[in-house]
């Protein structure tokens, strides 16, 4: 089912990394080329979306912790920087309920796929107990 779940999440950001390249009208809307002026960005910019969305779509399709959080923390901050642009251009409910809401879904992944090893950077260390042998240096 979980598997089932990450392939269904890839399509969406690699159909929405296809539309990203597209040189027409989509069925989303207008020509991205076009949108990408209108939020303040320049029209190439599509392009590093549009690839950075396809490339985390790929690492959440492979079976691996590492992969899948990089896909979904890379998603995070493409969406991060949806929301953002979104707001600042005042755009309306319609135009943007979709961003924020990949965000927290993308940010779910993230956190359920943290690889384990690297739990131990969060933790801090405890002090030894009194009385137990101090490592050697």
């Amino acid at each position: 089912m979980t598997t089932g779940l990450y392939w269904f999440w890839a399509l969406q950001f690699a159909l929405g990394a296809i539309t990203k390249y597209w040189p027409g009208e989509t069925f989303f809307g207008p020509p991205y080329s076009m949108q990408f002026i209108e939020w303040g960005y320049p029209s190439w910019m599509r392009f590093v979306i549009g690839g950075l969305e396809g490339f985390a779509a790929i690492l959440l399709v492979i079976p691996s912790r590492r992969a899948r959080f990089l896909g979904a923390t890379t998603l995070a901050f493409v969406l991060t920087g949806a929301v953002t642009t979104h707001i600042i251009n005042h755009d309306g409910l319609s135009e943007s309920w979709a961003a924020p809401t990949h965000l927290l879904i993308a940010g779910a992944l993230a956190l359920a796929n943290w690889p384990a090893d690297w739990r131990d950077l969060l933790r801090v260390a405890a002090p030894p107990a009194v009385g137990a042998p101090r490592p050697t240096e």
